[in-house]
């Protein structure tokens, strides 16, 4: 990570956490773990989900350095984990960038989780097969 002019926030899905670091740039490069975005994530699908956040403003979007470290869950939980942290790094560097994100549903943490397995149980709601004798 380079540049002195940079705002930092973080964003997080399930167990993934994205530190991100967003800088102004000539031209729009977002790195995760020090690789292409593109390259990191593989599937266009989910290569395209950080980009969603800096897509909302449409051409009137500045270019930026995206700067990523990702650790935890799988891709796509860190994929969202890093929308989530560009929005909040957006609305960080401009409190104008809210009211579009928010309603896009970028600045929402998503809470869903995977629930705990309890004792007794095959899985976390899943029993074993009853029977009567």
């Amino acid at each position: 990570m380079s540049d002195t002019n940079y705002t930092l926030a973080i964003g997080r899905r399930k167990t993934a956490t994205a530190r991100v670091r967003i800088s102004p740039a000539s031209k729009t490069t977002i790195m995760v773990n020090g690789m292409d975005a593109k390259d990191y994530f593989k599937t266009a699908e989910r290569a395209g989900v950080p980009t969603q956040a800096l897509h909302v403003f449409g051409e009137a979007a500045k270019n930026y350095l995206v700067e990523v470290k990702a650790a935890g869950g799988g891709l796509s939980a860190q994929a969202d984990a890093v929308r989530h942290g560009i929005a909040r790094a957006l609305t960080k560097l401009d409190a104008a960038n809210r009211p579009a994100l928010k309603e896009a549903g970028f600045l929402t943490r998503d809470p869903r989780a995977v629930e705990r397995k309890k004792p007794g149980l095959l899985k976390a709601r899943k029993r074993g097969a009853w029977s009567k004798r």
